[in-house]
């Protein structure tokens, strides 16, 4: 039997929640709402704004990245889709309160939290995560109050991912230039007060292994008042590393080797790429002062090059230290998490009741909180349809038990008892159109809200 003959013979459609509005949430809901079952979908957010690490997390300076909302919308206006803002998973409802109401239960509630650096100091003042950061930046109503002190003139940026690119990037690029994009106030003044000259980005392996992308790169080669300094030896691979270049870091290396031996103009602000160095504590008395590190050599360990630290050490001064190690899953209540992987175990999307585990039936995943913060924002897209595809196997074997209050009606009564407003999809679109209105007259894409108030006063004046 079919999926659809399965929800055919239930006489209603399909109830699903989606928990993390996200690009792994929409992308869940356009599979589920393009398959062959007749289904209904609620979209749950604990902000009122949608769209996660798209609004959150992608530079400010990446307008065109953020154009995917624009798919976002169409499926958020599809048939028998809502969205409810302002609704925490296991603050405001709990997996029982869904489990009554919803026959599947997608979790995307992707990565919140930073990977620790785990040397002595990292929980000094000018210590931050470049987690934070980014938030900060963007706006996340959590994180505006965040303190970041750029009075200091050197930074340091431990990670060789696009989120260290990113963060680098935006300690020294012109403020005018961020003037233009939808950077959060709060972050422009403080950016525009700054005293940071020099910043240093650490990656402890060398640039052949390095998760940055060429046109990253190239976007720090082209930066106005700014040099872009790497060591030409940092280019010089060991005939084992060259042999087994891969596509990807051919790439990388031909974009890095025009930034190679370049010269500081005078009044020019300093992006340096050290590679095979690691950091080993943070140093300072009231605040971070320095970064004691060690230099690195690669050895090999089956398929990969992975860093052994050497006798060789150095410091580097620092006022200010963002880590960019890596995201990491948080727990669910009710819902088993694997520590060690910082993301819920699964087999194919089916989340499980353990590492190894068996199957919780009707509970599935999407996103980074299921395979960790791996890919960019289209990985989601996949990586949702194989978790779809399960749902939908698992329906036309039987394996799907129907909610005992299934109606629509009745998920929305829960919402409007547990929160005091729900923020609804009409909701946004008048939120939206406001922070645009707002920037229009600045000359910028939007104009942020940073807070859930003064969100919440543009729907009251509606």
């Amino acid at each position: 039997m079919s999926a659809a003959d399965v929800i055919a013979g239930l006489g209603r459609p399909l109830r699903v929640a989606v928990v993390g509005a996200g690009p792994a949430g929409f992308y869940a809901i356009e599979h589920l709402t393009k398959s062959e079952i007749e289904v209904e979908v609620d979209l749950i957010d604990r902000l009122p704004t949608p769209y996660g690490l798209v609004r959150g997390g992608v530079a400010p300076d990446h307008q065109k990245i953020k154009s995917v909302t624009k798919a976002y919308e169409r499926i958020a206006s599809a048939p028998g889709v809502r969205y409810y803002g302002l609704v925490e998973f296991g603050t405001h409802v709990t997996l029982e309160d869904l489990k009554r109401h919803y026959d599947v239960i997608i979790l995307s509630v992707g990565a919140p939290h930073d990977r620790r650096m785990g040397i002595e100091g990292e929980e000094l003042p000018g210590s931050i995560s470049a987690t934070d950061f980014v938030a900060w930046y963007n706006g996340h109503p959590d994180y505006r109050d965040l303190e970041v002190d750029l009075s200091v003139e050197s930074a340091v940026v431990v990670g060789a991912g696009n989120v260290a690119i990113d963060v680098a990037r935006i300690l020294v690029t012109d403020p005018d230039d961020l003037a233009t994009t939808d950077i959060a106030d709060h972050a422009l003044e403080a950016l525009r007060a700054s005293r940071i000259r020099h910043v240093t980005m650490l990656a402890r392996r060398g640039p052949a292994q390095a998760a940055f992308t060429p046109k990253e790169l190239r976007e720090l080669g082209e930066l106005a008042g700014v040099t872009f300094v790497v060591d030409p030896a940092a280019l010089e691979l060991d005939p084992e590393t060259e042999a087994a270049l891969d596509e990807d870091a051919r790439r990388n290396l031909d974009a890095l080797a025009p930034l190679v031996g370049r010269t500081p103009a005078e009044g020019d602000r300093i992006l340096e790429f050290r590679f095979l160095v690691s950091p080993t504590a943070l140093i300072g008395e009231s605040r971070v002062e320095e970064v004691a590190i060690v230099e690195n050599e690669l050895v090999r360990d089956g398929d990969s090059m992975r860093p052994r630290a050497t006798d060789r050490t150095d410091t580097i001064p620092a006022g200010l230290v963002l880590r960019a190690v890596g995201y990491r899953g948080a727990p669910l209540d009710g819902v088993a998490f694997d520590e060690r992987a910082g993301v819920v175990p699964h087999d194919g999307g089916r989340i499980l009741d353990a590492p190894g585990g068996g199957v919780v039936t009707g509970l599935y995943t999407a996103g980074w909180i299921k395979r960790g913060p791996q890919g960019v924002i289209g990985t989601n897209k996949a990586c949702a349809a194989e978790t779809v595809r399960t749902l939908l196997d698992d329906i036309a074997e039987g394996r799907i038990e129907p909610a005992s209050d299934p109606s629509a009606e009745a998920a929305d009564a829960l919402y409007r008892r547990r929160v005091e407003r729900p923020v609804s999809w009409e909701d946004w679109i008048r939120i939206n159109a406001a922070e645009i209105a707002q920037g229009e007259a600045e000359g910028r894409p939007r104009r942020k809200f940073v807070d859930v108030p003064s969100m919440l006063a543009v729907l009251d004046e509606a």
